[in-house]
């Protein structure tokens, strides 16, 4: 019902969902060549164990405007969100630097706090990049990177938008 009142007011939230499939795909490349050892290829980008795959799926496309990132933490740490500029249904076994977008968003959380701090400016124009994004792409993906000791369990993360 919440959902309800919130697309009535215009509202459009959008969630953080955790791919595992591609994260594991991801995994098992960095782990072949590790296995081989063997370099990646030139501008590869490997997916070291404290990043994961995220995507948001548009349920709409046209006319979103950012308002909001609404990023929940439940203990001290912090997470880095990147877009990557892949198409449709990628295989990000294969992710390059060059399709990182810049720039990144970077949420944290201090101990004892209660509110999630952002580098503000920088978070704004991503979340403006990713509505203009999003008319071009029903999908995007984000590699989400942990630190301080945060987990992926620990976050609840999403998007919220003017419709």
């Amino acid at each position: 019902a919440a959902e309800a009142m919130a697309a009535e007011a215009g509202v459009l939230e959008l969630p953080f969902l955790p791919d595992e499939q591609l994260t594991r795909h991801m995994r098992l490349r960095f782990q072949s060549l590790q296995q081989k050892n063997m370099r990646p290829q030139d501008g590869e980008k490997l997916l070291p164990p404290n990043e994961h795959i995220y995507r948001v799926d548009f349920i709409q496309q046209h006319k979103l405007r950012f308002l909001r990132w609404d990023m929940q933490l439940e203990r001290p740490g912090k997470v880095t969100v990147t877009g990557t500029s892949q198409h449709w249904t990628p295989d990000l076994t294969h992710l390059m630097n060059r399709q990182l977008l810049e720039p990144v968003g970077i949420f944290w959380k201090k101990p004892g706090a209660t509110e999630v701090e952002c580098n503000g400016a920088d978070a704004q124009e991503f979340g403006e990049r990713i509505a203009e994004l999003a008319q071009i792409r029903k999908v995007m993906y984000f590699v989400f990177t942990f630190t301080g000791g945060l987990e992926p369990a620990q976050l609840k993360g999403s998007i919220i938008f003017k419709a």
